[in-house]
């Protein structure tokens, strides 16, 4: 949009058709009638085209400013909306979200999500619950959350949801420091120790399952299917198991070198993670807040 478009010009546009006068736009405007007059002339100045037609029964639009009047209408009452949002948003007593998201997002994004609600709705209540694909879908159909942010599931599992995507992610297949599949990190040799593997609610299991197959490898024999992190960090660290488990749960580990990524392709896994609500279901402030929050989030983590 043309940066000399300014908000007094459409004010002026809009009510100066509404009362079919520049006389009476002026009076509710708390304008001189040259005032109204300059603004509507440098409107059109900017656009490059007559919008009204002056005469002695009052003004008129042109085809050109039949067009844009209903842009500035909606521009307008866009802007009227926010602001009205922002003095209104957190401070009522319900104010409240309820959120779901993956142990990989619990991990790695939620924090800095929330930190990011607190500024711009500090009032607001925030409910975190977290569980797999499978759990929270379900929650969200039945309408005891109202948004959840998470990898895009299989077709059956997303059915009555809306998916907006924020950011790729992989599988990582993480061990404790010093394991012996380090000395030759090659994915054919897990079966030789036991494996923390995705179950069939997790979101996960059929990306790790093309990788395997890509492969040549069978499901692993000697496997416990979790998808608690905690569980997962405190066996893979006190233990000879190797884990298959979204790279963001396990991000602060590596990088502090508590736990060990396989340096292993794993392209294969890699998945979309959004927001989901229902279809269909109008939007609330909530929403919007946590959509901005989680856009600043992303930016920030450079996960985009």
């Amino acid at each position: 949009m043309d940066r000399r478009i300014k908000f007094r010009h459409l004010q002026a546009f809009v009510e100066i058709v509404r009362r079919r006068s520049l006389k009476r736009a002026a009076e509710r405007l708390f304008l001189t009638q040259p005032a109204i007059s300059r603004t509507l002339a440098e409107l059109e100045d900017i656009v490059g085209v007559p919008l009204l037609l002056r005469g002695r029964g009052g003004v008129a639009l042109t085809p050109q400013g039949e067009f844009f009047l209903g842009f500035a209408q909606a521009s307008l009452a866009a802007l009227e909306q926010g602001l009205a949002g922002i003095s209104d948003f957190g401070r009522e007593a319900g104010a409240q979200l309820r959120l779901g998201a993956l142990p990989s997002v619990a991990a790695r994004l939620l924090p800095d999500v929330v930190d990011e609600i607190a500024a711009l709705a500090p009032d607001m209540r925030v409910t975190i619950v977290d569980g797999s694909h499978l759990h929270l879908t379900r929650l969200l159909n039945g309408g005891e959350l109202d948004v959840v942010i998470g990898r895009l599931g299989e077709p059956d599992t997303m059915r009555g949801l809306s998916f907006t995507q924020l950011y790729l992610e992989e599988v990582a297949i993480v061990v404790r420091p010093g394991h012996p599949i380090l000395a030759d990190p090659d994915l054919r040799r897990i079966g030789d120790w036991p494996v923390i593997y995705p179950p069939s609610s997790a979101a996960i299991r059929p990306f790790v399952k093309s990788l395997l197959v890509a492969e040549g490898l069978p499901l692993p024999r000697r496997r416990i299917e979790t998808v608690s992190s905690e569980f997962g960090r405190a066996r893979t660290r006190d233990s000879d198991a190797i884990w298959f488990i979204s790279a963001g749960v396990v991000a602060r580990e590596i990088s502090e070198g508590r736990l060990v990524r396989l340096p292993v392709n794993t392209d294969l896994t890699r998945g979309p993670v959004g927001l989901m609500v229902r279809a269909n279901e109008r939007e609330t402030l909530e929403r919007r807040v946590l959509a901005q929050a989680v856009e600043r989030a992303v930016r920030q983590l450079e996960l985009g």
